[in-house]
């Protein structure tokens, strides 16, 4: 983080023109060099590449977290396995369409770069879904926005997370990992504040995170260079054959990216589980409406601040000087299953304080030490860095798809005579799955 900064990628000029043309990219021909960059990027890359996915989060999250279930509270009261339909929904969209968009993002020609105008396009994007669910009339118009939202805002985020791995060398890793891990982590918090302030006003509701979301992804758009990719060429033509082909990869040729896949699967199949119901669950816990009850997440989630910043920043720094990364991402699933077991059996506010605040412990070490993880067995960085980091998509995406739509299931077993839904199961299957992803990552062999 403290590199010269002659070294900061961020403050190179823009390339003469012409642009002299680069060799063919191969997937076979790949220097050591670009595998895996050792020039460490500068400050001002690492901070707005934080701001930026803070922002992404404050503007995708904010709506997942509360204000989804606001608006659904009012447009159909009572009927909370909407939302899982709803997240489902566009988790499922964004599995289809994330690998195809990845791959398209690696073989994007422009004088703005690769990752830019996926950027730029999914902001726009974002900022429609946001004033689309705002304004919804009904249940399925507010399900069809967060399907833009996801698209959009989502495709921002991806490809902040591509630059990275296009970008940052090894010793860097798990340092700046800690650092978005824990923007992305507060900035919930930061979104579901607002949201309790701005709980009447449904435009404001939506927009407000939004905004936020836009001016932090310009400031890196407009600030951090990417070369002008104009001039690549690729050993043949993107057919539906070859797009096909590179949706599926051999676990036999990379063991380590599968067994990272897995880990991250099982770890946010609990993490969707837990986190989907969190306002119905709080309502029904502490006896109070979805609309009352964003206050007091609002408040708790200021609380677990400390938590997310002790798990990120204590867990990426540690993991890059002790050169150690499966025993943290195993101390992070073990961390949130307790957390989890701790709410499942919480039958007033303290006890949702301890398992919220253990739960924020785990999320923010697993955001941090995960993703370094995911960057130091990362297949073919130098051509396939958008499609690999698209498929590990899918070990998010699946889990956010599935989940919700099974958990009304595991709500409605042994629902009691008042009708209230069993959270107890949900919670403690939610635990089970976080504790199998940090117990999977030890399979890897290549990263100690």
């Amino acid at each position: 983080m403290n590199a010269p900064s002659d070294q900061d990628p961020t403050s190179a000029p823009p390339l003469p023109q012409p642009v002299p043309r680069p060799p063919v990219v191969t997937d076979s021909l790949l220097s050591a060099e670009v595998e895996a960059p050792e020039t460490q990027v500068g400050r001002r890359y690492i901070w707005l590449m934080v701001l930026a996915q803070f922002g992404v989060f404050v503007a995708f999250i904010t709506p997942l977290a509360i204000s989804l279930a606001i608006k659904l509270s009012q447009l159909a009261p009572g009927r909370d396995e909407y939302l899982g339909y709803i997240t489902g929904a566009g988790a499922l969209a964004v599995m289809l369409a994330g690998p195809f968009l990845g791959i398209a993002s690696d073989r994007t020609r422009s004088r703005i770069g690769r990752r830019r105008p996926f950027m730029i396009g999914g902001m726009a994007l974002g900022v429609i879904s946001l004033i689309v669910m705002a304004t919804a009339p009904n249940v399925i118009v507010l399900g069809a926005g967060w399907v833009l939202a996801q698209l959009g805002w989502g495709q921002v985020l991806s490809n902040l997370q591509i630059s990275t791995a296009d970008r940052l060398p090894e010793s860097q890793r798990g340092r700046v990992a800690g650092l978005t891990g824990f923007a992305t982590q507060i900035a919930p918090v930061i979104g579901v504040g607002i949201a309790g302030i701005l709980a009447a006003d449904n435009l404001l509701l939506f927009l407000v995170p939004g905004a936020v979301g836009v001016v932090l992804v310009s400031l890196f758009v407009l600030f951090v260079h990417e070369d002008d990719s104009r001039g690549m060429e690729f050993p043949e033509d993107l057919s539906i054959r070859t797009f096909l082909s590179k949706l599926i990869f051999d676990p036999r040729q990379y063991p380590d990216y599968a067994w990272n896949w897995l880990g991250r699967f099982f770890f946010y199949f609990g993490l969707t589980l837990n986190t989907t119901f969190t306002a119905f669950f709080f309502a029904s816990r502490l006896g109070v409406s979805v609309t009352e009850v964003a206050g007091t997440i609002a408040i708790l989630s200021l609380g677990g601040i400390f938590a997310v910043t002790l798990g990120a920043l204590g867990g990426g720094f540690l993991s890059d000087r002790l050169r150690r990364r499966r025993v943290f991402v195993l101390s992070s699933g073990l961390i949130f299953g307790a957390g989890a077991v701790v709410m499942a059996f919480a039958g007033d506010l303290p006890m949702l304080v301890v398992g919220s605040l253990l739960g924020s412990l785990g999320i923010g070490m697993f955001s941090a030490i995960d993703q370094a993880l995911l960057l130091d067995v990362l297949p073919e960085r130098g051509t396939d860095a958008g499609r690999f980091m698209s498929i590990i998509g899918f070990a998010t995406s699946i889990p956010q798809a599935v989940a919700p739509l099974v958990a009304p299931m595991f709500l409605a077993l042994g629902v009691s005579a008042a009708g209230e839904k069993n959270y107890l199961l949900l919670y403690l299957i939610a635990a089970a799955c976080t504790v199998c992803g940090g117990l999977v990552v030890l399979r890897i062999r290549s990263v100690r």
